[in-house]
């Protein structure tokens, strides 16, 4: 059972980036899904979140209207759209899985199951 996350990287104020998320050892159909992130010296924060058939999102206030976290259950896959970085932007993101049989979003980090290993964003002026 596994989360492998990818896609981070250098990227200049104002950029994109692309996150992904694949899940393998078990099928992400019964799992709401959060990206994550944590800045060095700073708590772990959740940035995205989605339902298990992705009719729901939310998104805490700091990256409302920049961040859209998306899923492709047949891939077993998750991705976070990333547009109008920020140098604050700049931390390791994990995507993180939680079994839920009610198709709804899980906030906040406890409770989930199983976590991925984490890709570094760096946001550079």
């Amino acid at each position: 059972v596994q989360l492998q996350a990818s896609g981070g990287g250098l990227v200049q104020a104002g950029g994109s980036l692309r996150l992904s998320c694949v899940a393998s050892g078990f099928t992400l159909d019964y799992f709401a899904i959060g990206w994550f992130r944590q800045a060095p010296g700073k708590e772990r924060e959740g940035v995205a979140y989605i339902s298990r058939r992705g009719s729901s999102t939310y998104y805490p206030d700091s990256v409302g209207g920049r961040f859209a976290i998306s899923r492709d259950n047949a891939k077993n896959t998750i991705y976070l759209q990333m547009n109008s970085l920020k140098l604050e932007d700049t931390a390791v993101y994990y995507c993180a899985a939680r079994s839920i049989l009610k198709d709804a979003v899980v906030t906040g980090i406890s409770g989930y199951d199983y976590w991925g290993q984490g890709t570094l964003v760096t946001v550079s002026s």
